[in-house]
């Protein structure tokens, strides 16, 4: 992507000015250990997964507590200090990269499992807690926390509230929005609130619906009670061939339609096979076109039926090879091929990770039109998905040393989003807008629809100090 292309919010020089008295002021507030100022330490927060763009912030300061990011906010607040909130910075649009300006809050260092509490099959835990650690200090209860994205050993609980993040078991479990009970939250002014809890609902606005997804912009939380589940008793990963995108399409929409609903169903075109394969050794067809990943659990007998009926439909849509996991280690490198996809496809190029959702009709119209616009702009695609709540996320290849080449992908990963919204789906379905959609917001929304949504923001967060140069176009803001 041409580094010119987006734009952040101007920086102020009267803040600039005053880099060393701010530096004091917040060493002040926590021990110097917590503040880093050094350019060089700057470095590693200068950018997220996102990796096209970078900024080095005014500092960087890594609280402890909620207390203390509450003192922080209030500093800022005070004295007009754009703020950052900063998880694990494996956001993929750019949701986490700062201003020369601004201050990032990075809550690596709230990483404490706080509460299990097994009798209402809840987990209280600090922002900074990784979604896979939830899960393993439940494992031996046979217990787990749902959301699953691919970066879940690194990725953050904070972070995954932000962007309302998914993962392969979304299609039955859901997304961070459906596991999340309660937050503690630091308003702009250092406000500290608490909305829901440990109940599976509360009174009053669903102010947890509108904090989930928001990005950053409403508040920084710290801590976050979710929702433990079950393990089922068995679970059973499956591949599907397919000699096309569009066959393999076409089975997805026709499993979910049935009225079946398994735990995942995962979409690999060949280009993504081949980088997936020859990264994890997974054992996946290399014949075949299309590849989907479909895992059913319950009792054998459960998972048994189930299959029964979605090979009946994969035949139906011409599936090529069905293939059944026979072992807990062919079934975990099943999962590890399809996990490993961003990180595979790293190693061969330079990469867009993409994040459009369609209705589940249009998935074989949009993986035509996306080769499509990709062949007609000479570049290539790994397209590598959820497929089953219609989450593509399609990988296209570029040199980022190319200017030329790096225009060309983002002008096809612009016009792919503006697709998905066309055909009824939208801009995002997990990694969030930040800086990558902002300015396709409103191929989306209308004005009124955009003049509405900054008007919570603005509730929220009345001098837009928060994450302020994501979500929405720059021009039109409501910031007076």
């Amino acid at each position: 992507m041409s580094q010119g292309s987006i734009t952040f919010l101007p920086v102020k020089p009267h803040i600039l000015s005053k880099r060393d008295r701010i530096i004091a002021d917040i060493r002040a507030l926590l021990p110097p250990s917590l503040v880093i100022t050094d350019e060089r330490e700057l470095v590693p927060f200068e950018t997220d997964a996102f990796i096209a763009y970078r900024r080095l912030p005014l500092a960087v300061v890594l609280p402890q507590t909620t207390e203390q990011v509450s003192e922080l906010m209030a500093y800022c607040q005070a004295n007009d200090i754009p703020v950052v909130p900063r998880g694990a910075g494996t956001s993929l649009c750019g949701g986490a990269i700062p201003q020369e300006d601004a201050i990032v809050i990075g809550l690596s260092k709230m990483s404490k499992i706080l509460e299990i509490d097994l009798e209402n099959r809840t987990a209280t835990v600090q922002a900074g807690v990784t979604n896979l650690n939830i899960s393993n200090a439940v494992a031996s209860d046979r217990m787990f926390y749902a959301p699953d994205p691919s970066s879940q050993l690194a990725c953050t609980i904070g972070g995954n509230i932000g962007m309302n993040s998914g993962g392969a078991h979304c299609l039955k479990y859901g997304v961070t929005t459906n596991n999340l009970l309660g937050l503690k939250m630091v308003m702009f002014d250092g406000t500290i609130v608490e909305f829901g809890g440990k109940a599976l609902d509360t009174d009053g606005y669903d102010l947890l619906g509108i904090i989930c997804g928001s990005e950053g912009q409403l508040g920084i939380v710290t801590e976050a009670t979710v929702r433990l589940i079950a393990s089922p008793e068995g679970t059973r990963p499956v591949l599907f061939g397919f000699d096309t995108s569009e066959q393999a399409g076409s089975c997805v929409a026709g499993i979910i339609a049935s009225g079946i609903i398994p735990v995942a169903i995962e979409f690999m075109d060949k280009q993504a096979i081949e980088i997936c394969e020859a990264f994890a050794h997974a054992g996946y067809p290399m014949d075949v076109g299309a590849l989907l990943i479909v895992e059913v659990e319950g009792s054998e007998a459960e998972m048994d039926a189930m299959l029964e009926q979605i090979i009946e439909i994969a035949r139906a849509h011409a599936v090529k090879v069905v293939r059944e996991s026979q072992s807990a280690t062919e079934a975990a490198l099943i999962w590890k091929g399809r996990k490993s996809a961003f990180g595979a496809t790293g190693r061969i190029a330079d990469y867009i990770c993409m994040d459009g959702t369609v209705p589940l009709g249009q998935l074989s119209t949009v993986l035509k039109k996306t080769s499509e616009i990709i062949d007609r702009l000479g570049l290539r695609v790994a397209n590598v998905f959820h497929a089953g709540d219609g989450n593509m996320h399609p990988l296209i290849l570029y040199n980022i040393n190319d200017p030329e080449d790096a225009q060309r992908a983002e002008e096809a990963g612009n016009e792919i989003l503006k697709l998905c919204v066309d055909v009824g789906g939208c801009l995002t379905g997990e990694h969030g807008v930040g800086i990558e959609k902002r300015d396709l917001m409103s191929h989306q929304f209308s004005a009124i629809d955009l003049k509405q949504q900054m008007a919570v923001r603005k509730a929220f967060d009345p001098s837009w100090i928060l994450n302020p140069s994501k979500v929405f176009p720059l021009d039109g803001r409501d910031i007076a």
